[in-house]
């Protein structure tokens, strides 16, 4: 089952991000689909944004991967649209970022396919003229726990 939001402007965005991740666990796997310009890093933005964290976050598109230590965990925001193929993901040492302490999200999951696992959510964000639409579906046990926990309040 999907949960579809309405997200008007970039504020919404980032509160919606921020409701999300206080509900994520160390170790979740999230995946972000959607066109340039849908509001992907604007999400990760937010999630860290909630942690008090205050310093730059910037789409990792020439950097495949940035790193976020927090007080509880660290943040892995993956971009891989520029990826040629899926092989770099084991050259750049992939399993090395999916830990059970880190949560990762990844931005263009489909240029990795065969080698990544599967996500505990897929969040697809879409440009509706001037606002987005988020798309949020659980993919694992606890992806579907961490949905009815955020649905919940």
């Amino acid at each position: 089952m999907n949960t579809v939001l309405d997200l008007p402007d970039e504020a919404a965005t980032l509160e919606f991000a921020a409701r999300l991740y206080r509900h994520l666990p160390p170790g979740c796997l999230v995946y972000l689909h959607g066109n340039l310009g849908a509001g992907k890093t604007t999400f990760v933005r937010g999630c860290l944004r909630s942690t008090g964290f205050t310093g730059a976050v910037k789409s990792p598109t020439f950097t495949l991967v940035e790193e976020y230590a927090l007080p509880d965990r660290t943040l892995f925001h993956f971009d891989l649209y520029r990826l040629n193929d899926p092989e770099e993901l084991e050259w750049m040492g992939i399993r090395d970022y999916l830990r059970p302490g880190a949560t990762c999200f990844i931005e263009w999951p489909g240029r990795g396919a065969g080698l990544l696992p599967g996500a505990d959510l897929d969040i697809r964000l879409e440009i509706l003229g001037g606002s987005r639409r988020a798309t949020l579906a659980a993919d694992s046990e606890q992806g579907r726990a961490i949905l009815a926990a955020w649905a919940a309040g």
